[in-house]
């Protein structure tokens, strides 16, 4: 009788998958949220500024309760935005 030799698993094929436990999927980044008076501090504008901005759209933010939460990211791309070179 001839050795019959195993072929390799692909790596996609579900044979080639861990048994057990799922793999844990990676962590998703953490976002900062901050309030409506932090962020008007570090744009150095009145909080009704940032609450102008916010219900004309310009600023995104998640309303939690009665108040607003702007993503950090949200503000510091809107600074980026904003940005203008004066030449």
């Amino acid at each position: 009788m001839a050795a019959t030799m195993a072929r390799p698993i692909p790596a996609q094929h579900p044979a080639a998958m861990p048994v057990g436990r799922p793999s844990v999927p990676a962590p998703r980044q953490a976002v900062t949220f901050l309030t409506v008076a932090e962020v008007a501090g570090m744009m150095r504008v009145s909080k009704m500024t940032v609450y102008r901005l916010v219900h004309a759209g310009e600023l995104s933010a998640v309303r939690v309760g009665r108040s607003f939460r702007v993503p950090e990211r949200a503000v510091q791309d809107y600074l980026r935005d904003a940005y203008t070179d004066i030449a």
